[in-house]
């Protein structure tokens, strides 16, 4: 017998014929004798319906409402998954993430989970045999008394850290596709479905364009050693065993991997800009005046590359931001120029990032080096680079963005790779 967290998003939900599906798979888990707690999004299409209607009710909302208005749609879900398991004779209640409680920080709109108790979950499990269903994406504000919101893929999160409180043995995140790729099958149609995938890995590819898992679930995933499970809800629920292997990918710790591939995926990003800020003195303190206003408008910078010129008294800094934020970006420098002391200001928004992951780039050498000639033998320029000990990434005009993947993809054999 296990302890199961199972978590389905939008899409496998969105519909009552597919809670119905969603309610089988949960039997099969329950008649094999497992305790299992369950973890619901909004059906696909309503939180998206919820934030319309605060948008079209004040445009300039109050968060605070803003987040009691849509975390009524996993409430609905939880609900009815509940009624659709009591008809199949499961015992099962809903639970909303202000009964258990999740507890999390007062940043409306984008919480983060501070605390999460399991115990009544567990005493039902032993007393009740009863399967708990959740609401995702959503917790509570001690202090204010405060319904709160996690930020788009937050039932990710809610379900990891709900693993993690109860000490599951796993927490599945069931989704629309069946586990974890190599890169985007729809851009490299022999992209491999891996069967592990490193904790490392998994944080990498999912921040750097990978959109299976949000990024705060598997940092949890990886703080509180809880093994994740990405799989799909649209197997037949009837025909998998629940004591065997099912297809998916098994997110986990380094030591359960005993076969590590040098890279292990390539992920890519098109909503990439790049800014440059030209001609800035090479003295203290540049830096801090060019990324300081950004950090306070909240701009998330990535790749950052500085060139000093041949005299040493000046330098050039660019560095890219999501495309979402590039004409504010250019802004906020704009205004900053006095402090700065730039003379010239650049930027373009006709690039790719491409980053490729392996926790076997730890113990070999010239695998980057192997990347620039590939590329280079296929015309496409690298315009930055950047690495770190399990990734590099590169900057590219985004007119190569799936010559480059597919290039890359083949280069390390993963077309190869075992599924």
């Amino acid at each position: 017998m296990a302890r199961l967290v199972m978590k389905f998003g939008g899409t496998s939900v969105a519909d009552i014929d597919r809670i119905r599906n969603v309610a089988r798979h949960v039997k099969r888990e329950v008649d094999a004798g497992h305790e299992v707690a369950v973890v619901v999004s909004a059906m696909a299409g309503t939180t998206n319906q919820l934030i319309a209607w605060c948008e079209a009710a004040n445009r300039i909302f109050d968060a605070r409402e803003y987040d009691a208005v849509v975390a009524t749609g996993e409430q609905v879900t939880a609900g009815l998954l509940a009624i659709t398991l009591q008809d199949l004779n499961i015992n099962a209640r809903s639970w909303q993430g202000w009964q258990l409680p999740i507890l999390t920080s007062a940043a409306h709109a984008s919480a983060r989970i501070v605390d999460v108790s399991g115990d009544e979950l567990i005493r039902r499990f032993k007393e009740r045999k009863e399967v708990a269903v959740i609401t995702g994406f959503q917790g509570l504000h001690k202090a204010t008394n405060r319904v709160t919101t996690l930020g788009r893929g937050g039932s990710d999160t809610s379900a990891v850290a709900i693993a993690a409180a109860i000490r599951a043995d796993r927490c599945d995140i069931y989704t629309d596709v069946d586990g974890v790729y190599t890169t985007d099958p729809r851009v490299v149609p022999r992209a491999r479905r891996l069967d592990k995938v490193a904790f490392e890995e998994m944080l990498e590819l999912a921040s750097l364009g990978a959109k299976v898992l949000q990024v705060r679930s598997v940092e949890l995933g990886m703080v509180h050693n809880v093994r994740i499970f990405v799989r799909s809800s649209f197997d037949p629920p009837e025909k998998i065993d629940p004591h065997g292997n099912p297809p998916g990918t098994l997110i986990c710790d380094e030591g359960e991997i005993v076969e590590q591939q040098t890279v292990t995926g390539i992920a890519f990003s098109r909503d990439e800009a790049q800014i440059s800020v030209r001609e800035v003195l090479d003295k203290p303190g540049v830096a801090a005046a060019i990324f300081g206003p950004l950090a306070d408008a909240s701009v998330n910078v990535d790749m950052i590359v500085q060139n000093v010129s041949a005299d040493g008294k000046t330098t050039d800094i660019t560095f890219t931001v999501p495309a979402a934020d590039y004409q504010r970006s250019l802004d906020v420098i704009a205004k900053a120029r006095a402090a700065i002391g730039y003379k010239r200001l650049d930027g373009a928004t006709d690039c790719a990032k491409i980053s490729v992951i392996g926790i076997g780039m730890r113990s070999h050498v010239g695998v980057a080096a192997q990347a620039f000639s590939a590329l280079a033998e296929r015309s496409i320029n690298i315009r930055a680079i950047t690495t770190s000990e399990i990734k590099f990434s590169l900057l590219i005009d985004a007119a190569f963005t799936e010559l480059a993947v597919r290039t890359l993809h083949s280069l390390y054999e993963l077309d190869n790779a075992t599924p």
